[in-house]
């Protein structure tokens, strides 16, 4: 049976119950006189793309284990949508199609979801917006403060400039326009970094390619000459990896570059020296979040205080029940402190084969 969710309501009475939902046969208890309790659905999971390493090596499978965790007979659905719109229209469809009760969606193009989502609502299967907001009446929103992670990757970078911040020439790479988070990313950025240095090239890069990030690096470079910039603001690690590589074939060093994401090839990079700093969201809250709001609206529960504290605004609907978690800029000063003491990635890991100085260097080996 399909459940509409019903809203959270912040009362004391509300979260006194919420906090002892933990495990599948406790929860919704007080909804178990009245038929809405479920013990055992189909829940939908649909990420946006393969190229970025966190969906399927950090998101998707805390997802599955929280939700096995709170709701054993459950069963996860799982699609990629491979950067394609129209792909992930496909997978939404045959959710529904298939008896899913309640959908996860981290949209390609949050435009584009606004009919999906309002197709769903008239089936009555919740979705829950995860990491991106996607349009539409969606149900609950789980993500990290997007403008925030903007300011910190804007001043990582003039930190990194240090004395030289002020009036420096700055390169951005920005992520893809179809992507809500990138906008908001830029927007944060600009408002640390417009009143401090000069943008002399700026550029969004569809799908998050780290190619494309590399061409457009090689374009400013092209453009400004290799004396003509003094740093680079890049959207995301992979994309960082691109930029990187544009700046070595041009034969370019000691230019402060910075992503996010705390992908494990950007810490190597980071130890190694050519990349300065990157923005840690821990994927673990944020994925066993999304989770627990799933299941709650599968059983047609109410978030509580602690799952949705806050609400946000989309371009289609207003008040939609969120939560916003708070990013960290990691520098190789703090990447013991961060990534590792969080188990995100082992020291091991990080240290090997070329990176083993480096990292001795650092403090890490």
């Amino acid at each position: 049976m399909r459940n509409p969710l019903r809203h959270p309501v912040i009362a004391a009475t509300v979260l006194a119950l919420a906090a002892t939902l933990a495990a599948c046969g406790e929860a919704g208890g007080g909804n178990q006189d009245d038929g809405n309790s479920q013990e055992s659905g189909t829940i939908g999971l649909l990420l946006p793309d393969d190229v970025t390493e966190r969906y399927d090596t950090f998101d998707r499978p805390y997802i599955e284990a929280k939700i096995e965790e709170l709701c054993p007979d459950c069963d996860v659905q799982y699609s990629n949508a491979g950067n394609d719109t129209s792909k992930q229209r496909q997978q939404f469809d045959a959710l529904l199609t298939s008896g899913a009760e309640v959908i996860i969606l981290d949209p390609v193009d949050a435009e584009a979801t606004a009919s999906w989502v309002e197709e769903a609502q008239a089936e009555g299967v919740p979705v829950i917006a995860y990491d991106r907001l996607a349009e539409g009446p969606v149900d609950g929103y789980v993500s990290y403060d997007n403008e925030r992670v903007g300011q910190l990757q804007g001043q990582a970078l003039l930190d990194a400039l240090g004395d030289d911040a002020e009036g420096a020439d700055v390169v951005m790479i920005n992520g893809s326009p179809t992507d809500p988070n990138a906008a908001q990313f830029k927007r944060g950025a600009h408002a640390v970094l417009d009143d401090q240095v000069n943008i002399v090239f700026e550029q969004d890069v569809p799908g998050w390619e780290a190619a494309g990030a590399n061409q457009e690096m090689s374009a400013a470079i092209d453009a400004l000459g290799p004396d003509g910039f003094d740093a680079v603001y890049v959207g995301n690690d992979g994309m960082a990896a691109g930029v990187v590589n544009a700046l070595e074939e041009a034969g370019i060093e000691g230019v402060p570059v910075g992503g996010q994401d705390a992908e494990l090839a950007a810490i190597q990079r980071i130890v190694a020296g050519q990349q300065t700093f990157t923005i840690y969201k821990a994927p673990r809250p944020e994925a066993e979040i999304a989770a627990e709001m799933a299941v709650r609206a599968m059983r047609g529960e109410e978030f509580g205080d602690e799952l949705a504290p806050e609400t946000v605004d989309s371009g289609t609907a207003e008040g939609i029940p969120s939560q916003l978690l708070e990013p960290v800029a990691v520098t190789v000063d703090n990447i013991a402190d961060t990534v590792i003491a969080d188990d995100a990635h082992a020291a091991e890991d990080i240290c090997r084969g070329e990176y083993a100085a480096a990292c001795e260097e650092a403090g890490l080996g």
